[in-house]
């Protein structure tokens, strides 16, 4: 199979789909490999480093999708990427579509089999190729958020970890999964004072048992939430529902009632966003202030530790690359039950649930997708 790299074009994207350590791995395997110039310059990979894996170099994106059977990313396509997806042609990467309509039509009429990170599960409930970038987010949410503190970017004034005398920052974290209990870990290494909510009994005490008094770990509701949220110097929002639009948590009439200057981080602005004041923005342009509080809801944010967010994704990803590679997109997902719960799009068709609740659209399951007649380009 001949499978394509291109560079990632979103705002201060960094990031790349394959590493050279896995383009050797994909050419061990029999299959070529197509990488656009200076895809890897965000990692410290030259077009060298390709070449001497075993890749072939393009000049440019276009060559890479008209040339590749697979085309393997790390975010979304963008509107111009989009429209040059082909029919059968499959794309691996990270999609959230669920609050992105445009990009679910696009997706929809280029007749490509879209298989999204976020959306592949493993034996223990567990969706392992978002986990590498969670983790990362949510240990930078925690540093991001610190900066955002900072007065000359509009927030208190606070040092997250105060000195001996005056109080530390207090943390809001709402949500206790891979973001939460990694921002947890960030927040508690610079002694902060630091909440998690959440509604699963079962989180909670695992967080407890790892904690300690180093963290409170509280029921979610709204009255418990009203309250942390008033106190909060900084609030990392870290709220997932796997593939479906984020919950709005804090509206905006409840800003009214926190400390001016104080700063909500949004880590789950991919997916909509679970504060209402949420939008994205971008490393370029980080935060902004709606009614004196600071927003920090970058979409990409491990696109910043582009070196050590590359590696760690394709650890995850590559045995998945391998496997549709060697078998094809159909029987990889037959043999595969995990990976086919990542099969958002194929052949006209929207797969993913979450996605057609979200955007009111007719959905098969991807059992279904599999029985369906439809040209393949490998």
């Amino acid at each position: 199979m001949q499978i394509g790299v291109p560079t990632e074009i979103k705002n201060h994207e960094y990031r790349v789909g394959l590493t050279p350590e896995s383009v050797v791995e994909l050419v061990h395997n029999g299959h070529s490999v197509l990488v656009q110039s200076d895809a890897g310059a965000g990692i410290g990979a030259s077009d060298e480093h390709y070449k001497q894996a075993g890749a072939t170099i393009a000049p440019d994106a276009a060559r890479v999708f008209a040339k590749a059977d697979m085309i393997v990313k790390v975010k979304e396509p963008l509107a111009n990427e989009r429209k040059m997806l082909r029919e059968g042609q499959i794309l691996f990467t990270y999609l959230h579509l669920a609050p992105d309509a445009p990009q679910t039509n696009d997706l929809l009429a280029s007749g490509a089999t879209c298989i999204a990170y976020e959306t592949v599960t493993d034996d223990f409930n567990g969706l392992p190729l978002l986990k590498p970038m969670s983790q990362v987010a949510g240990r930078m949410s925690i540093q991001a958020g610190a900066g955002a503190l900072e007065k000359a970017h509009g927030g208190r004034g606070v040092l997250l970890g105060g000195v001996p005398g005056v109080q530390p920052g207090k943390v809001l974290i709402l949500g206790g999964g891979v973001v939460g209990f990694n921002a947890a870990q960030m927040a508690v290494g610079l002694q902060a004072e630091v909440t998690i909510l959440d509604k699963s009994p079962n989180v909670l005490e695992r967080l407890n048992n790892h904690f300690g008094a180093s963290a409170k770990t509280l029921f979610s509701n709204a009255a418990t939430l009203a309250e942390h949220l008033a106190e909060a110097d900084l609030v990392i929002g870290a709220v997932l529902i796997p593939g479906a639009a984020a919950p709005k948590l804090v509206r905006r009439e409840m800003l009214a009632t926190m400390k001016p200057g104080s700063v909500l981080a949004d880590v789950a602005i991919d997916q909509g966003g679970c504060f209402e004041t949420s939008k994205a923005t971008t490393h370029a342009n980080p935060t902004y202030i709606v009614d004196g509080i600071v927003h920090y809801c970058v979409a990409n944010m491990p696109g910043a530790v582009a070196r050590t967010s590359t590696y760690a994704l394709n650890n995850s990803t590559l045995p998945h690359v391998i496997n549709l590679a060697n078998k094809g997109w159909k029987q990889a997902l037959l043999d595969d039950a995990h990976l086919a719960n990542g099969l958002n799009v194929t052949a006209g068709q929207l797969t993913c649930e979450p996605v057609a609740k979200a955007q009111n659209l007719n959905f098969i399951t991807s059992e279904e997708a599999l029985k369906l007649p439809q040209k393949q380009v490998a």
